[in-house]
């Protein structure tokens, strides 16, 4: 009788693999986001790399496609540190983030007691993670990245789950699905949207530039900013459009116009909309400001 063979699944030094985090393990992380998104139990699109939030960036920003939910994902090609947990809380007031994933080849107990604190004292939609990665291979065999997801929210697999297989949208997402029906229905030639969109941000690309004009909701504010092309960073996308710069703080000379976290020529209303008694004074304001950048980077 022949015997049965088999390897013997070997630890690698993530080193080994990716030498350098923001210049390797990122990069790969970026294009590879599905490899995540499967011990998540949830899909994730990205939106920019190395995005800047204050003095500091970002490794990562995705998004959920379903309801526009906006995920930071922060790396560490070492054991986790509690330096870390602070900028990533930093990122995610920066960013309006609703999800954050934390990243490292180890965790103490220290920093798992702080993800598991921060699930249970915030309320939806907020949720995080701290994921434990390693890097494996059988003999000569290539090496293989595993993902340990080791603290999550409660019950957030079977919800993930049952979301996927009815298609249900979460309660902020329904939410934003109501704004932009109505939104859709008092502004009808408003482009960018389509029948049931649940996300944050509405996109509207303006031909021959490169540019794109974002319209976003947030918790306290509503607003309006300039992207490149998608996915890009904070940074290439500033310089495509700094030659617009001048023109567009001149058409909304009465309002602030200013680069910030979101992205450049950024202007903003300070409102609450999930009052739906604000929602016709949103949805004028945000067409108004789109119009007033159309006009701007059309001139």
């Amino acid at each position: 009788m022949n015997q049965l063979k088999l390897g013997a699944l070997e630890q690698v030094d993530v080193r080994e693999v990716w030498r350098h985090e923001a210049q390797d393990f990122t990069p790969w992380l970026a294009e590879n986001l599905g490899k995540l998104s499967t011990v998540l139990h949830v899909d994730l699109e990205r939106e920019g790399v190395e995005v800047q939030v204050g003095p500091y960036r970002a490794d990562i920003v995705a998004r959920i496609p379903q309801d526009g939910t906006r995920v930071l994902i922060e790396n560490q090609l070492e054991r986790a540190n509690l330096q870390h947990l602070g900028q990533v809380l930093a990122y995610l007031a920066g960013l309006e983030a609703e999800i954050v994933v934390w990243i490292a080849t180890d965790f103490d107990e220290a920093h798992l007691s702080a993800i598991r604190w921060l699930n249970e004292h915030t309320e939806d939609p907020f949720a995080f993670f701290a994921v434990k990665l390693e890097v494996v291979r059988i003999g000569d065999s290539l090496s293989a990245p595993v993902f340990d997801v080791l603290e999550r929210p409660n019950q957030w697999q079977r919800q993930a789950q049952e979301v996927g297989r009815s298609g249900e949208l979460s309660e902020i997402g329904r939410f934003r699905r109501e704004f932009w029906a109505h939104f859709a229905s008092r502004i009808p030639d408003a482009p960018g949207l389509r029948p049931g969109y649940a996300g944050s941000n509405v996109w509207h690309r303006i031909e021959g530039a490169d540019i794109s004009i974002v319209q976003f909701l947030s918790a306290g504010r509503v607003g309006v900013y300039l992207s490149g092309r998608w996915g890009e960073s904070h940074e290439a996308a500033k310089t495509r459009i700094e030659p617009y710069a001048v023109t567009i703080r001149e058409a909304l000379i009465d309002y602030e116009v200013r680069d910030s976290d979101f992205g450049p020529c950024y202007s903003a209303l300070k409102i609450n909309f999930r009052d739906r008694g604000n929602w016709d004074k949103i949805a004028d304001w945000l067409d108004s400001r789109r119009r007033s950048y159309v006009q701007a980077l059309s001139g």
